[in-house]
């Protein structure tokens, strides 16, 4: 039984107590003393123990049997149904004309305090089984730099002098769909004869590591829906999927791996120029491919895991 954390009598001295009073006909002035308690509160254990036996001298709650303010349970629904429209705390207090702080801890207390996938699609999380069985191609553009700016100058943004744009370089991804083990270049355009060298490439990188590729999945950008491309994929015997229009999250590998680069590489130094950027792409890919630990790998890195999955299918093809 958890007690309350300033109470004065453990369970057995209150069973001692009550018994006193109850069964022993002590006074309550005598059974107080003797505890060294209020009468108030011998009478109270007494008096609940008299009543309900063993259950009455456990600790109630302190909230009240009923609050005659209390929200009423139609509107606590039409606050529930209107956070499922993604709508903002403010939001509801605003359309329902009640106190943000009102809305705010009702939120919290049906624990939808947190907006995150509430009232989206759910989740649909797939892996494939074999290395090269499915590979994801994305292209990322990034900002050229021809000079240092503001983050490595130590100045606010918007007072570069520079007024003209120094145009984009476009970074190719490859991302294996069951291992997580990428290929990365840095290019100049995002043409049709562009993305199909960068996947000849990466598919002698792939190789290298003893996968063979077996689809190929991209969004539907003018690069990949090009006939050249097309081509290109059967001429390698290699099927090609594309995403649903306007649905990224199809991609969602790609996407996230895009995701960990801008952050690890393109946006985790600050450089000088784009060519010293590209420099220290290699060395950022292969700690990700070999060290970095992945969460949804079970903390292994890529090439771990490909280890892993290759003994695994070695095995099952004895059994």
């Amino acid at each position: 039984m958890n007690l309350h954390a300033n109470a004065a009598l453990s369970l057995n001295k209150r069973r001692q107590l009550a018994a006193r009073v109850v069964e022993d006909r002590w006074t309550l002035a005598e059974a107080a003393r003797a505890a060294e308690v209020s009468v108030r509160t011998a009478q109270k254990w007494s008096s609940r123990f008299k009543a309900e036996g063993e259950a009455g001298l456990i600790d109630r709650s302190s909230a009240p049997c009923s609050c005659p303010h209390a929200t009423p349970e139609d509107r606590v629904q039409a606050i529930s149904a209107l956070r499922r429209l993604r709508l903002t705390g403010a939001e509801i207090a605003e359309v329902l004309s009640m106190a943000e702080t009102t809305v705010s801890g009702i939120l919290k207390r049906i624990g939808m305090g947190r907006l995150g996938r509430l009232g989206l699609e759910p989740e649909r999380r797939y892996e494939r089984s074999r290395p090269g069985e499915l590979v994801h191609v994305d292209v990322k553009k990034l900002g050229r730099i021809d000079q240092a700016g503001h983050r490595a100058l130590g100045r606010g943004p918007g007072r570069h002098q520079g007024k003209g744009k120094h145009g984009w370089e476009f970074v190719h991804v490859c991302v294996d769909d069951a291992t997580r083990l990428a290929y990365v270049e840095v290019l100049g355009d995002e043409r049709a004869v562009t993305a199909i060298a960068f996947f000849r490439r990466a598919l002698g990188f792939f190789a290298s590591y003893g996968i063979k590729v077996e689809r190929v999945m991209s969004d539907n950008g003018s690069c990949y829906r090009a006939k050249l491309h097309a081509l290109c994929c059967h001429t390698l015997g290699i099927r090609h999927l594309f995403t649903r229009p306007y649905r990224p999250q199809t991609n969602g590998k790609a996407e996230r791996f895009i995701r960990t680069m801008l952050d690890g590489w393109a946006y985790g130094a600050i450089y000088r120029s784009s060519s010293e950027r590209t420099a220290a792409l290699d060395g950022w890919l292969f700690t990700y491919n070999h060290r970095r630990r992945h969460r949804a790998l079970g903390r292994k890195p890529p090439a771990a895991r490909l280890s892993e999955l290759n003994r695994n299918n070695l095995l099952g093809s004895y059994s």
